[in-house]
């Protein structure tokens, strides 16, 4: 090891430990102690996209997104230091944003460099310089009222935003609708979490939550809300910020304005939230360096006590100096919900999980704070990355080992658990009663399968199958008695249980959708649909018996009409079957049904044999598209044959009932309008509230 070696390990080591000491004099020995551990620990690899950053290059002019009428204003305060500004600015102009927004530098009269002569150059930019130098605050006041676009956005120039990183953001919005500031997840640039939302503890201290951390960790990876955001990178409505009168000026020149800023937006009635699907790199401490004793940087620690003493009143509520922030910390004041499940739910692909996802939605509308523990472990990729901008914590591999060492760790905060399926919910229960005793458990069927597969049994003359059927049964019948509480689809399944099990506590909740405010009528849609996915038999059966033997006597009466067939993993055998009827479309999965729900005039649902509640009967009804269905179909559904829906279960009276339905605009108008009626009455979201606040939260 060379002089220079022992010399950079030396200064790196006594860094060290004079910010140790300082931090055991702050926080205590608790806190010192998890921040070493970080440290120490191995690196854990990022599951995210790699790190974009700016090929480095000589200055030539580039062009930059701008617009005359924007969405989003950028604001860059900026005091020299103009190779970060341009890495800052070539990142938004290699990714543009697909919000509409323009980017305001504000130089605060730097003079150590060329930025005056440079900038202006940037095509788009539009470049103000301050006649005199007056701090980062100053800066960014003079940015926001240049600011044209209805949300402003503080950007610190040394940072390079990565791809989708402002969408992200300002979509936040949308999602969730009390939000009122926003944060993104900032990262070092080795690629480290450097900070995901702030804690501000009853002094006035900050802690930035998961330094040095892995930034796809789960306790990091999703939207929620926090004490305070960075002004490294925020979003926030400006008519919001104009209303509770900006950066507050005694915070002058910097330091601590952020914090007083989320303070300033909570005590308006709005959230704070931090988003991680937002990514931007912050090389932190570039304008004022890191040491607190000099020069500007010095300012933090005056600001934290002009910060502490305004805020006296709220920061008693904060946890105290000294606390380790986890997830059960932070989410002390809420409900907390846990999810057990194989996987994440893929609302895009099947009823089950569209079912799932929308009752997490209505948990968190509640109040509560959600889990999601998918038992296989696996990360789920876009669909995981959707819980998480819900706002839901979502946990995998490698963060997520055993689920007994993770219940061991976590399982005492839980008000109540959701057991997916019979066979999850058997191998997590002994687990539960040992590491959360005090959790409601929650057995949700999802459907009988005891009772799907008898039928399918039945249907097939398979003796082994119904042998198969009872274990099952007497599987789930225990599960059921061993929770406290059975959650149920369809009416028809909980008369059954009250035979099976009369002595099972059971709650109905069923499918749950959203009903279109509007949908084409009769003459803007023909042809036919279906939607299922393929991984379920009894999808698998009504296809071979539709395609097979009543397609073709609906193609004999209307031999234009054609057929789309949609639905994931679709079988070799399948596909050959339809490849000798005309007018038959396999589709397979399709990211987005709504064409096909609102393009087609008739849905079928031919199943055979099944249980539950067909999600498929109602997402075409929840569009306004009327159904022609079997009678296992429409069980326990609340329908009325010919004014709901048309029920048949011959081929000949099936294709009639299609080729009526299809030609007959008085008919499908009525079934179109009683559909949607149905769906709003017993299977929206409104109608299954009250429900879920009973099972979950009560």
């Amino acid at each position: 090891m060379s002089i220079s070696d022992w010399r950079y390990l030396l200064r790196r080591m006594s860094a060290l430990a004079r910010r140790g000491w300082s931090s055991l004099r702050a926080r205590g020995w608790r806190a010192t102690l998890s921040r070493a551990r970080v440290h120490l620990q191995p690196r854990v690899a990022d599951t995210g996209a790699p790190l974009w950053f700016p090929p480095a290059a000589p200055f030539a002019p580039f062009t930059v997104p701008h617009s005359d009428a924007p969405a989003v204003s950028i604001i860059i305060p900026v005091y020299n230091h103009l190779a970060h500004t341009l890495a800052c600015l070539r990142a938004l102009a290699a990714h543009p944003p697909a919000l509409a927004c323009e980017i305001i530098v504000v130089d605060d009269a730097g003079t150590g460099d060329e930025t005056p002569q440079v900038l202006p150059q940037v095509a788009g930019l539009r470049y103000h310089r301050r006649a005199r130098n007056g701090g980062f605050i100053a800066a960014c006041t003079d940015g926001i009222a240049l600011a044209r676009g209805h949300y402003v956005v503080l950007l610190n120039n040394d940072t390079v935003p990565q791809p989708g990183w402002l969408d992200a953001l300002i979509g936040t919005f949308a999602t969730h609708p009390r939000a009122g500031l926003v944060g993104a997840q900032l990262l070092y640039p080795d690629g480290r979490l450097q900070e995901s939302g702030g804690i501000v503890f009853a002094d006035g201290s900050a802690w930035s939550y998961g330094r040095f951390e892995s930034p796809s960790d789960p306790r990091y990876a999703y939207v929620r809300e926090v004490d305070y955001v960075s002004g490294a990178a925020l979003a926030i409505p400006r008519d919001l910020l104009e209303r509770i009168g900006g950066l507050d000026a005694r915070y002058a020149p910097a330091y601590y304005e952020d914090t007083d800023l989320a303070f300033a937006v909570r005590a308006s009635g709005h959230q704070v939230l931090v988003q991680p699907a937002a990514r931007v790199v912050h090389d932190e401490g570039t304008s004022h360096g890191t040491d607190t004793g000099s020069g500007i940087k010095a300012y933090q620690v005056r600001n934290r006590a002009v910060f502490a003493e305004k805020w006296a009143g709220v920061l008693g509520q904060h946890l105290p100096v000294g606390s380790v922030p986890a997830p059960a910390l932070l989410h002390r004041r809420q409900r907390q919900v846990l999810i057990l499940d194989e996987a994440v739910p893929q609302p895009d692909r099947d009823s089950g999980s569209l079912r799932q996802y929308n009752l997490i939605r209505l948990l968190l509308e509640g109040g509560a704070h959600v889990v999601f523990v998918p038992t296989a472990r696996a990360h789920g990729g876009r669909h995981t990355e959707a819980l998480q901008r819900l706002g839901v914590e979502t946990w995998h591999a490698p963060q997520l080992g055993s689920l007994a060492g993770w219940l061991r760790q976590h399982g005492a905060r839980f008000h109540a658990v959701m057991m997916v399926r019979h066979h999850v919910a058997d191998a997590a229960l002994p687990l539960l009663r040992r590491h959360a005793p005090g959790a409601r458990t929650v057995f949700d069927t999802v459907d009988l399968h005891y009772l799907r597969e008898r039928r399918g049994a039945e249907v097939a003359g398979d003796a082994a199958g119904l042998r198969a059927a009872e274990r099952t049964r007497k599987r789930e019948l225990s599960v059921m008695a061993r929770s406290d509480v059975t959650v149920l689809v369809s009416s028809a399944e909980r008369a059954l249980l009250r035979a099976d099990a009369p002595g099972v506590q059971v709650e109905l909740l069923s499918n749950l959708h959203e009903v279109a405010a509007t949908s084409p009528g009769w003459a803007a849609r023909r042809d036919v649909v279906f939607v299922g996915g393929f991984g379920h038999p009894p999808n698998t059966d009504a296809m071979h018996w539709f395609i097979g033997e009543v397609f073709p006597r609906i193609r004999a009466r209307l031999p234009d009409l054609r057929f789309h067939c949609i639905g994931a993993d679709v079988p070799d055998a399948l596909r050959a079957l339809a490849a000798t009827q005309p007018g038959v479309e396999i589709h397979g999965h399709v990211p987005e049904l709504a064409p096909y729900m609102e393009g087609a005039r008739v849905a079928v649902a031919p199943l055979r044999f099944g249980a539950g509640v067909k999600g498929k009967i109602n997402l075409s009804m929840a569009h306004g598209q009327p159904v022609v269905a079997t009678a296992c179909a429409v069980e326990g559904m609340h329908l009325r044959e010919g004014e709901d829906v048309l029920v048949a279960d011959e081929a000949e009276a099936f294709a009639a009932a299609v080729v009526r339905l299809h030609e007959d605009e008085a008919l499908w108008s009525r079934l179109s309008a009683n559909g949607l009626r149905n769906v709003a009455e017993h299977f929206s979201l409104e109608a299954a509230r009250d429900t879920v606040r009973r099972v979950f939260l009560d």
